[in-house]
């Protein structure tokens, strides 16, 4: 039997890795669980198992009444359970609306009798939210796709409460590793990629619905200061120890001020002595892109916010311990949130990097 280690405890000791508040306990790392269906559990698995921040995903079934159901058991259609996968993710990495999104990137959520070529009720698509605030974020994220216009069928998907989570057979697990021809073969066949690829063919993406809206340039002129809108469209730096954050010694997260992308924390800001604010590293380098800029007849590392595409600053080699880097940000292209306030503002997963000092 292979399986990871995280995965074989939480099968060992019920309720570790599937408990109600969506939390692994008992685990020297802090963790949260989404759970959700989106047809075959193959997958879905698979296309979690790939991003940044997830750290386990367990297929399994729930959502009906039966207890320690068999895959032959669901695959009848009778007992209620959905295929579905518990994703296991750090939420400083990744939100659990991000989760989402990812998730409705990946199926079809307008279809109420199954998933591409599996059909039947197992095969439905669901979210199961662990709690009210899972909830809330669920019912929001399914708002927003359903604003997007991406499709023109009504979103069926449903947001259900989560009671229990039955882990598949030990075959069913990492199917797409252990069997990768045979997985390649079904999902092509399924047309779960032809309907994506046609779906999101303008390269547009569902990932971002739980981010804020990225506004046009009219609109963002008016929505900036001058200065905001200089150095975050036009790449320009504001003068130093004259700007809002460079000596801001509250905790909390500092945002994308276009986007509200998480970007930065007080954990790993710094006194430079420059006079801008300057961190050792991003929160998450999912959210910010580095690239060469040679302008002004200096060659320097730009980094910029992934979302809104906006100018933030510079990265440089002298900064201090444990990763040597100085994040040079432009107060202008951010916006500060303090720890009190992340909750009510929708960064409640990262509240735990302040949990030591509470």
């Amino acid at each position: 039997m292979k399986i990871s280690i995280l995965a074989l405890t939480a099968l060992l000791i019920p309720g570790l890795l599937f408990t109600k508040e969506g939390k692994m306990e008992n685990i020297n790392i802090k963790t949260e669980t989404a759970t959700v269906a989106g047809g075959c559990f193959w997958c879905v698995e698979s296309d979690f198992k790939k991003i940044d921040g997830v750290i386990e995903v367990v297929s399994g079934y729930t959502g009906g009444k039966m207890e320690n159901p068999s895959y032959e058991d669901v695959s009848r259609g009778s007992t209620g359970h959905l295929e579905a996968v518990q994703v296991l993710f750090d939420p400083v990495k990744i939100t659990y609306g991000q989760i989402l999104d990812i998730f409705w990137r990946h199926m079809d959520p307008t279809d109420a009798g199954g998933q591409f070529a599996d059909r039947g009720s197992q095969y439905r698509s669901a979210v199961f939210y662990h709690n009210e605030k899972q909830k809330e974020i669920a019912l929001e994220s399914k708002k927003r796709l359903e604003k997007s216009g991406v499709f023109q069928k009504p979103i069926v998907t449903r947001v259900i409460r989560f009671e229990k989570f039955y882990p598949a057979e030990d075959y069913h697990q990492d199917y797409s590793g252990k069997n990768p021809v045979r997985y390649k073969n079904y999902r092509y066949n399924s047309g779960r990629d032809k309907f994506l690829d046609h779906t999101w063919k303008d390269g547009s993406s569902a990932e971002g619905l739980y981010q804020h809206d990225i506004p046009g340039d009219e609109e963002l002129r008016a929505k900036l200061t001058e200065i905001q809108y200089d150095v975050t469209r036009r790449g320009a730096t504001e003068r130093p120890f004259q700007n809002e954050y460079w000596d801001n010694k509250q905790e909390g997260i500092y945002v994308d001020i276009i986007s509200g992308e998480p970007l930065f924390s007080s954990k790993d800001k710094f006194d430079s002595g420059t006079g801008w604010p300057s961190f050792t590293r991003p929160l998450s380098k999912e959210n910010i892109i580095e690239k060469i800029d040679k302008r002004f007849s200096m060659t320097r590392t730009e980094v910029k916010s992934r979302k809104s595409d906006s100018h933030l600053g510079h990265v440089f080699d002298d900064g201090p311990p444990p990763t040597g880097r100085r994040y040079c940000i432009n107060s202008a292209s951010l916006r500060f949130v303090p720890k009190q306030e992340l909750e009510k503002e929708g960064y409640e997963g990262l509240k735990v990097l302040f949990q030591d000092k509470e």
